[in-house]
């Protein structure tokens, strides 16, 4: 059976007295809550994204990708019952109880979700009062700071059958806060028409402050100087010709705005200004003046039955230039994940060609800023395989940057990050102790701004070189309460595990990894990864299977093909070790196994299957 595990933001609602209501008046309670999920419920959970991958009578557990997503349903859901009980007799309301936590589970291959994430999401439904919606803590730290309804907190909550108490916070729908913060709530429904309603959900802040910049609303009559890697996203246009179709290209235009507002010290304008110029000829330098953005991403969809084809350019709103396109294909299957699918390539390209451009920008300044600066040094990160010169020109740069900014945290960053390769590859003078130079810029951005979650990755790796596993995984840990999605936080946890040869935990922390960005440019390394857990499981054959995976999938460097080299040992298939050594040691000179050793963890197999493939000691 194939299972597949993530993290997810999982809903489960129920309706409260369900029983006694049947028990009173079956078919007319029944046939109230099918027209309720087909006019009200399913559009709603339809408009955030949500999959419904359970029904449980009288209620659901949904997924969603982010818990901003399943707030907003629940909020909405519950303003809507409030509308649709009005005048209802008492004992013949609907009212429902929803729970939310955000958490890991298993993905069978029918679709449906198990573990603790759902079991979690299902208690928290039982402890929420009538009309409620009951948050993990996990979920609610992601919604914190976004919320304008009464937030309770419940402290930690016993829930049946779950081993430890979990904290809990209910959100109390119809409560306004007593600060205003930026919504995630629809407004209270006073309207019948489900479709406003469902628009309601979707309103997103429309100016903000990141990394000390100002960001002025849409339309501004005096805009402000665009910020650097300041967008918007313009609605996909569907060329299918048929209207019908547009909810497709809507919701990839819509996950598009939510992953690319997630790029450290992005600007994206808000859906809700984005889609104001919809089957509009808009001039891309009016909109980059009238939004005050550098960037304006536009692109189409064109669904016939068996694919979807997709394109789309990032212009440069100042000079109308295209900095950047791409057109690919995709087999229609499952919508839900198709979305997913195209929406992970195109932001994932789309961040480094905003970089990039970025990078082009600064490069011919007379007076570049920090931003400047350390846009340009990541183009020369990005490059593989990174060589030792653009390593050192990237460290330069950040240098400079930190001339101008000694508390930049993604300067610092930078430094910290040079210094790791210096020590992967090593490129480092004799004698320094990169692991702790590492460890101290880490701790000096931590310092800075505790909430950089990137600063406790890169401190995981600086740990486990140093000889601390356990440390690192602590570390892996933090990070991943500040950015849950983070594929890398799972990717140290699985090295970290390799180190201490726990390789079934690490095959299942590299696992959680690939789903979360299945077109990362670490997805090599992460298959490597788990082909190391399989070698040291003795599991020669599937190990051999993930270091051709990497390497088929364009990780050319000589990680994978040492390791290929070992697993090919030890199945007896001395020609093809023989070959896979020749290849590591073309790509690293200085591989053998004295080098190798402070700087891989210690699979025994992996040691003796390099010896028998012929890797020298010195």
């Amino acid at each position: 059976m194939v299972e597949i595990r993530k993290i997810a933001a999982i809903l489960a609602a129920d309706v409260v007295g369900f029983s006694r209501m049947t028990s009173t008046d079956e078919d007319r309670t029944l046939a109230r809550l099918r027209a309720l999920r087909v006019d009200v419920i399913d559009p709603i959970i339809s408009s955030q994204n949500g999959r419904v991958f359970k029904r449980t009578g009288d209620g659901a557990l949904v997924e969603f990708r982010s818990v901003v997503e399943a707030v907003r349903c629940a909020i909405s859901m519950q303003n809507a019952m409030v509308e649709q009980n009005a005048g209802t007799p008492a004992d013949q309301r609907i009212v429902f109880r929803i729970g939310i936590h955000l958490g890991d589970v298993v993905e069978e291959s029918d679709g449906d979700l198990m573990g603790d994430g759902v079991n979690i999401a299902a208690r928290l439904e039982g402890v929420a009062k009538p009309g409620a919606i009951c948050l993990s803590e996990q979920a609610y730290w992601q919604v914190k700071g976004r919320l304008d309804i009464a937030v309770k907190d419940l402290g930690p909550t016993s829930l049946k059958n779950i081993a430890q108490p979990v904290r809990a916070f209910s959100l109390q729908v119809g409560v306004p806060t007593q600060t205003k913060k930026t919504s995630l709530s629809a407004p209270a429904a006073g309207n019948k028409r489900v479709s406003q309603i469902v628009a309601a959900t979707v309103a997103a802040a429309a100016s903000v402050l990141i990394g000390g910049w100002l960001f002025l609303g849409a339309r501004s009559p005096t805009p402000a100087k665009a910020a650097h890697l300041s967008m918007i996203v313009l609605p996909l246009a569907n060329l299918t010709g048929d209207p019908g179709q547009d909810y497709f290209a809507d919701g990839v235009t819509d996950n598009l705005i939510t992953d690319l507002s997630r790029i450290r010290n992005s600007f994206v304008i808000a859906r809700n200004t984005s889609f104001t110029y919809k089957g509009k000829n808009a001039d891309v330098k009016t909109i980059g003046k009238e939004l005050g953005v550098r960037y304006v991403l536009e692109g189409s969809v064109q669904r016939d039955r068996n694919r979807v084809r997709v394109g789309a350019q990032l212009i440069d709103a100042e000079t109308g230039a295209s900095r950047w396109a791409d057109r690919f294909e995709e087999e229609v299957g499952d919508l839900f994940k198709l979305q997913d699918q195209v929406v992970s390539r195109l932001s994932n390209a789309l961040g480094y060609a905003l970089e990039k451009a970025e990078a082009e920008k600064g490069a011919g300044s007379q007076n570049p800023d920090v931003v400047d600066l350390i846009m340009r040094a990541r183009t020369l990160n990005y490059k593989l395989p990174l060589t030792k010169d653009e390593n050192e020109q990237a460290r330069a740069l950040y240098e400079k940057a930190l001339a101008l900014n000694a508390k930049d945290p993604d300067a610092n960053y930078g430094v910290a990050l040079s210094y790791q390769f210096d020590l992967a590859h090593g490129w480092g003078a004799p004698g320094v102790n990169y692991p702790a130079k590492i460890i101290e810029v880490c701790d000096r951005i931590i310092a800075i701004d505790p909430g950089y979650a990137a600063a406790f990755d890169l401190k995981g790796w600086g740990l486990l070189f140093s000889g601390h596993p356990d440390e690192a995984l602590r570390s892996a840990d933090v990070g991943l309460a500040i950015n849950p999605s983070n594929p890398e936080f799972h990717a140290l946890q699985g090295v970290a595990n390799l180190f201490l040869g726990r390789f079934e935990q690490a095959k299942l922390a590299v696992q959680q990894a690939i789903p979360l960005s299945p077109r990362d440019p670490q997805l090599g390394f992460w298959h490597v990864i788990s082909g190391d857990a399989e070698l040291g499981l003795g599991h020669y054959d599937a190990a051999i299977e993930q270091y051709k995976t990497a390497i088929d999938g364009g990780y050319k460097m000589d990680i994978p093909y040492k390791s290929l080299a070992a697993a090919y040992a030890l199945a007896g298939r001395t020609d093809e070790a023989k070959s896979a050594l020749a290849e590591a040691r073309r790509l690293n000179p200085n591989l053998t196994i004295k080098w190798l050793t402070p700087r891989t963890p210690n699979i025994s197999a992996m040691f003796e299957g390099l010896r028998k493939a012929g890797l020298p000691e010195e």
